[in-house]
């Protein structure tokens, strides 16, 4: 007995077919049959293939990242061919998308893959380092220093910080890091709820420190006299007319801080990084405890003080061992 057919156009693998179909099958739709894994296994590679990934591929158009057949192009983050999205995975859609999109965003993504666009990096400029509140304290320190070398802090007086900020036109902060630090230096002694008295110093305590300077410099300089070359002497020379000129100047505190440094240049020739560490503090203590103990020098005296370190360097030059360790040993 021949059954009446009906013919239903359906939709399948991109094409159109005319499929026959059973009355009763119109009055009742079953649910659509899955494809078998190999065709799944297939679609996959295909679309792996496929460099504009527009049949559904997990895109980065959406806030969900899924750029599907069935999405939308809005909040839900679908782009696909839903007549009701924004925009489709079809046709001239997915061209441009691509024209909008990094080469990272335009490379070929396997199914599954999820890749979060980013938004471009603001054009900024770097932040300005923040200004260091050490280097006023540095600075207060220095003029500190020179004061007390000057006599201008007088020794056996009690200052208070909030006095000498007002004075440096600073907070009292760097006054107080600089007069603990001077502290530690044995220049002032903490005063609680006072301030900082400037310490008073003895003849015995200058002696003390320059036999000090001797133990470390002396031995140093006879070694380097044996060890370094003629021609590294000639650098120090600079350091040597700077503190005939301070010398010749009148000028103590200059004098103090030129003949520093033209002793810790020597010991940094040693290689010895911790020698040249102490032999700086020990002998910026001994100039001070000279200003306190011992009568302001004449000025004489200081050229005297600065012609040996010519003299020294001549000695040093020329090779004269015994006339390197006579003049070193006397100097202090």
């Amino acid at each position: 007995m021949e059954q009446t057919r009906a013919e239903a156009p359906i939709q399948r693998a991109g094409r159109t077919a005319a499929v026959p179909v059973a009355p009763s099958a119109l009055r009742e739709r079953p649910a659509p049959a899955q494809p078998p894994p190999s065709a799944v296994r297939t679609r996959a590679v295909e679309d792996a293939r496929d460099p504009w990934n527009s049949e559904g591929d997990p895109g980065a158009d959406g806030h969900d990242c899924h750029d599907g057949c069935d999405g939308h192009d809005g909040y839900d983050g679908h782009d696909g061919c839903d007549p009701r999205g924004g925009g489709g995975g079809h046709g001239g859609a997915p061209l441009l998308r691509e024209a909008g999109r990094t080469p990272e965003q335009r490379r070929p993504r396997v199914r599954g893959e999820h890749v979060h666009s980013e938004p471009p990096a603001p054009d900024i400029a770097p932040p300005r380092p923040a200004p260091r509140r050490h280097s006023v304290r540095d600075q207060v320190l220095e003029a500190l220093r020179a004061a007390l070398l000057s006599g201008e802090l007088a020794p056996g007086e009690v200052y208070s910080a909030p006095a000498l900020a007002d004075r440096f036109g600073v907070s009292p902060t760097p006054v107080r890091e600089a007069m603990q630090r001077l502290a530690s230096e044995g220049a002032v002694e903490t005063v609680p709820n006072r301030g900082f008295r400037v310490a008073e110093h003895s003849p015995r305590d200058v002696a003390e420190l320059t036999e000090i300077r001797a133990l470390l410099e002396v031995p140093a300089v006879l070694a380097l006299a044996r060890t370094v070359p003629v021609a590294h002497w000639d650098r120090l020379r600079p350091l040597a007319e700077d503190t005939l000129e301070a010398a010749a100047r009148g000028d103590r505190t200059g004098y103090a801080e030129t003949d520093r440094a033209f002793h810790r240049a020597l010991l940094e020739l040693t290689g010895n990084q911790q020698l040249v560490l102490l032999g700086d503090d020990i002998h910026r203590r001994a100039h001070l405890c000279a200003v306190r103990a011992a009568p302001a020098p004449r000025t004489t005296d200081l050229l005297a003080e600065a012609a040996e370190h010519v003299a020294l360097l001549d000695a040093l030059t020329e090779g004269d061992l015994a006339a390197v360790e006579r003049l070193v040993r006397g100097h202090y």
